[in-house]
């Protein structure tokens, strides 16, 4: 009977720890939330005060607000689709400078980021560009060779292939850059949430 109520309290113990580690998991996910909408606020409304909110929370509970600040910032650094886009772009990078405290490191990598987003519209630019001018010379090659020699310029675009190449080329170019923002943003989270 003793084993019996060993083995009971074994697993009442068990069952009690878990059930802390499960509030506390709880908690952090709540924190973290209460982080996300903070930076929210922030990319809603640029006067908000990032360190001012952060600092109405008990110290004890800073890093998990932070790193739903950072996480919401982090997110909406994207590829520049459109300039809506890239202006929330920013903005999460001026966050994200507040919140290291303009820190050497964490500037060195928003340049580093900046420069991504930049290059990313150059390349993609460039790509189209020689993706319709490969198309062009082949269509006008086509033309002379069929003997239409005074036809009206070629519209690339137009041709059904051109919508299929330039989907296969920004997917790899998109993926590329993705991949390096990837990268610098889980070096700033990590430096941010070991920071603090």
């Amino acid at each position: 009977m003793a084993e019996i109520k060993s083995t009971l309290e074994m697993v009442l113990e068990r069952a009690a720890k878990m059930a802390a580690s499960a509030t506390t998991d709880t908690d952090n996910e709540n924190l973290i939330k209460t982080g996300m909408r903070l930076g929210a606020t922030f990319l809603s409304d640029k006067s908000t005060d990032l360190f001012e909110e952060l600092e109405k929370h008990p110290e004890t509970d800073r890093k998990q607000v932070l790193e739903g600040i950072a996480k919401t910032l982090l997110r909406n650094i994207v590829l520049p689709r459109e300039e809506q886009v890239q202006e929330s772009g920013k903005a999460a990078l001026q966050g994200i400078v507040l919140l290291a405290k303009n820190t050497r490191e964490i500037q060195t990598i928003c340049q580093e980021l900046e420069q991504i987003l930049e290059q990313y519209g150059q390349h993609k630019e460039q790509t189209t560009k020689q993706l319709e001018d490969a198309i062009r010379a082949q269509l006008e090659q086509q033309q002379m060779a069929g003997g239409q020699q005074d036809q009206a310029p070629v519209n690339p675009a137009m041709h059904p292939q051109y919508k299929e190449e330039l989907a296969k080329v920004l997917t790899s170019l998109n993926n590329q850059y993705n991949e390096a923002l990837d990268q610098r943003k889980q070096m700033i989270l990590q430096y941010l949430t070991q920071a603090s």
